[in-house]
């Protein structure tokens, strides 16, 4: 059998000690596919990537959402349920219908800059996250987020104790602490969504949202049940603002350790509306230079900078046998730091996405949202709200970092990749 190669040493706990540099040395040292244990293979390049994302009848997604069904009599959504209800989102979240938005999701984005504290340091991910948590759940729910925010929030919090590292992994039917605290916050939130849903059945007014989009009936699927909307929203809200706030510790980090990167921002972002609410689909494209940073900076730093998968049948990957039942690691971080994708791929380059027109451009495969059937379904939010934070906060402030030898934050990959406790300190002028 033709087996991919394996590092000598590799193992979980060589892994687990640095990620990233274990991710690196795998692509350096076995190429474009190989094993980071017996049944554990890592595909560490675009072709291969791309190969298990968009072949998902053979490379399966897991099945346990952070966010399971709650239990209720008429047993979980049917697989192909689940499949209308992402058509019925994507109604409300493909490009169009983002770019209809584009006031609101800025008038949220500058509350982030508005209400940043100057002339010293701030640790930023606690100032950013709220805001963008109230942009991403007013776009999902317009005039009801309010009452679903605190919900929300509680669902957030949820997740961060679920995903903290812990010595014991136990299976999926034990209802641990944090399991059962889960639970509630959804139960909790279902509760508060179950009263919105009536209301605007009620009332015939379904909203223009995306709750909206999913409240009426399509052409082709008909009526989606009210079960299923309770089932898929919740993680759906978290993602809204929970992966953004991971990119935008990124992003703000390059604004401030690349101030000539920032001064071409802040000048195509002096022609931004100065009420942010006016601000069009034709103001957000003319941002072109601010594009291109937040792709440059998603592609160094992924959010979710590991995907993983599971071979439901024996496959071919990159030429080599992949067993049934092998999980397979999609690492779009190696994939982004491909050579033959990007030139001098550790160079931190934002002009590599744009044009000779001035229009972007693709120099190589850019997996930071994922792709195929199971691809990020709030792409185009995501890129409109850190494009529109960016451009806004480069328009006001000059970032710095803390002086001294050592980094301010932490690199954290156990679950995205993140720089806790990062601190900035913005100085600068007038809104």
């Amino acid at each position: 059998m033709n087996e991919p190669p394996q590092l000598p040493d590799g193992s979980f706990a060589a892994w687990n000690r640095d990620r990233l540099a274990a991710a690196r040395r795998g692509a350096a040292e076995c190429g474009d596919v190989w094993q980071l244990e017996p049944g554990v293979c890592v595909a560490a390049a675009a072709g291969p990537c791309e190969a298990v994302l968009h072949r998902a009848q053979d490379f399966l997604k897991p099945s346990s959402p952070l966010f399971p069904p709650l239990k209720r009599a008429g047993g979980a959504p049917a697989p192909e349920e689940h499949a209308h209800a992402r058509a019925v989102r994507m109604r409300g979240l493909r490009p169009q219908a983002v770019a209809a938005r584009t006031g609101e999701i800025a008038s949220g984005t500058a509350r982030c800059a508005d209400q940043w504290p100057t002339d010293r340091d701030v640790e930023i991910l606690p100032l950013v996250r709220p805001v963008l948590a109230e942009t991403g759940v007013r776009y999902l729910f317009s005039e009801d987020a309010p009452a679903l925010l605190p919900f929300a929030w509680q669902l957030f919090e949820a997740r961060e104790v679920l995903v903290r590292p812990s010595r014991w992994v136990w299976p999926r039917w034990v209802p641990t602490p944090a399991r059962r605290f889960r639970t509630r916050q959804q139960a909790a939130f279902t509760s508060a969504l179950r009263a919105v849903v009536r209301q605007r059945r009620s009332s015939g007014q379904l909203g223009d949202d995306v709750l909206g989009q999913m409240l009426r009936p399509s052409s082709r699927y008909g009526l989606l049940p009210e079960e299923v909307i309770f089932d898929t929203l919740p993680g759906i809200t978290v993602a809204t603002f929970e992966t953004p706030s991971r990119a935008a510790g990124w992003i703000l980090l390059h604004l401030a350790r690349y101030p000539w990167a920032a001064d071409r921002i802040a000048a195509e972002a002096a022609l931004l509306p100065a009420d942010p609410a006016t601000t069009t689909s034709t103001h957000l494209d003319s941002l072109r230079y601010t594009q291109a940073l937040v792709r440059e900076v998603l592609r160094l730093h992924p959010p979710s900078w590991l995907l993983t998968r599971r071979a439901s049948r024996q496959a071919q990957l990159g030429g080599y046998t992949i067993d049934a039942g092998s999980t397979v690691l999609v690492c779009p971080y190696t994939a982004h730091r491909d050579a033959r994708q990007y030139p001098e791929p550790d160079r931190f380059q934002p002009e590599r996405w744009l044009g000779d027109s001035g229009s972007p451009a693709s120099p190589g495969v850019f997996l930071a949202f994922g792709t195929g059937p199971h691809g990020c379904e709030g792409a185009a939010l995501a890129m409109a709200m850190l494009t529109l934070l960016t451009a806004q906060t480069a328009r006001r402030y000059r970032l710095s970092e803390p002086p001294g030898p050592e980094p301010g934050y932490r690199v954290t990959t156990f679950e995205g990749l993140a720089t806790a406790g990062l601190r900035l300190r913005a100085v600068g002028g007038d809104p």
